[in-house]
């Protein structure tokens, strides 16, 4: 069966390949499996370089972040991209080669240069179906993301629908439509929460607060922060290590003999899940997880922010009294100390606060919405104008 609907990703931070994913899932569930077929047009063009290009990536983002952050600016004040698309004559040859073959009705890109890519088929005579951006940064959202053109934007808030409406792009091309996450998040929303902190239990006690700690690559502090939550006794204490299995012994030993329950995890799938059954989560201000914890709405601690697109994620919950900002392991202990007092008059605050923000069902609305639009001429818009490719 072709796939109805073409998704383009890049692994250049996980937000990208997280909306492609969800988004795919929910054509599947609508109409079937192989409705959607999720590409990463630069792992299969060019897969060493692809990987050297990552590598770097995440080692400035980690190690570097001042300098990217002015690679960030230059990138979004600059014509580079459009200048440097001979560079990805790979790419764009498999993209057109993918598109004859599949014949996709739609095309939605989670990632901004394959707008550009887009464009130059175009440019060249190709005859290409409507192309749509899931835009999956906040606030702090490079103009690449609206330069080349487009059919249309799915945006994940109203703020960040609001600086694309300042630069020009015109409103009835965008939608606010929530960032794409797992079905799980809106089909278990009524079933898993955490324990209500102002519910008496077993006589007079309160539940235990539930932290989550997701410790990602580059993550500042890590040991010394997870150090200080184990030693919190009134609270539970999940800790999610990734792929480092040294620091996922020595948390193990640390934990050992813990009054209250602790888990100490290695890699896992199960983020939605926790996220939903804990009451906090501590995590650098990456676009999937800063999504996904909104559509647990559980309020989060972000203790590292890359600069660039990971600014906006956080002023997401700053501007929405959300969540908090804490980037040191003492400030994580005492924001979440304060947070919990007065039987989490805080936290639930930040709770009530991010249902205004939960939009669920977003990967199904844009996926109707790509649908429906490429069967529908007074539905689809034509391309918006790109700019300049020479």
């Amino acid at each position: 069966m072709r796939a109805r609907l073409l998704i383009l990703t890049a692994g250049y931070g996980e937000g990208h390949n997280a909306a492609a994913r969800a988004l795919a899932e929910a054509c599947d569930a609508a109409h079937g499996p192989g409705t959607a077929r999720v590409v990463d047009l630069f792992a299969l063009a060019s897969p060493r370089v692809n990987v050297v290009t990552r590598r770097a990536y995440l080692a400035t983002i980690n190690g570097a972040p001042r300098l990217w952050s002015r690679l960030y600016a230059w990138i979004d004040r600059s014509n580079i991209v459009p200048r440097c698309l001979w560079l990805l004559g790979r790419e764009r040859r498999l993209l057109a080669k993918i598109i004859a073959d599949e014949s996709p009705v739609a095309i939605c890109s989670t990632y901004p240069v394959y707008a550009f890519l887009l464009a130059r088929l175009a440019h060249e005579g190709r005859k290409l179906p409507p192309h749509y951006n899931v835009v999956t940064d906040s606030i702090s959202i490079n103009s690449l993301w609206w330069r080349a053109g487009s059919a249309g934007w799915f945006l994940p808030n109203e703020d960040s629908a609001e600086v694309l409406r300042r630069a020009g792009v015109e409103p009835e091309r965008l939608h606010v439509s929530g960032f794409p996450v797992p079905a799980f998040f809106g089909d278990n929303a009524d079933r898993l929460t955490p324990p209500d902190l102002s519910a008496l239990e077993n006589g007079g006690g309160v539940p235990s607060p539930r932290i989550l700690y997701i410790i990602n690559s580059g993550t500042h502090h890590a040991g010394e922060t997870a150090r200080l939550l184990l030693e919190e006794t009134a609270w539970e204490i999940t800790i999610a290590v990734g792929r480092d299995e040294t620091l996922r012994a020595q948390l193990t030993a640390l934990a050992a003999g813990r009054a209250r329950p602790a888990q100490i995890l290695g890699w896992t799938d199960q983020i939605p899940h926790l996220l939903m059954t804990h009451h906090a989560v501590i995590s650098k201000a990456g676009g999937a997880t800063t999504q996904e914890a909104i559509a647990a709405r559980c309020p989060m601690i972000v203790n590292q922010v890359v600069p660039g697109q990971e600014e906006g994620n956080y002023e997401l919950l700053r501007r929405h009294h959300a969540g908090a900002l804490a980037e040191t392991p003492a400030a994580v202990i005492a924001t979440l100390r304060a947070a919990f007092a007065q039987r989490g008059a805080g936290w639930h605050s930040w709770r009530t606060a991010l249902a205004t923000l939960v939009r669920n069902d977003a990967a199904k609305v844009i996926a109707a919405h790509v649908l429906a639009a490429s069967s529908d001429p007074l539905l689809a818009l034509d391309p918006a104008p790109a700019i300049s490719l020479r």
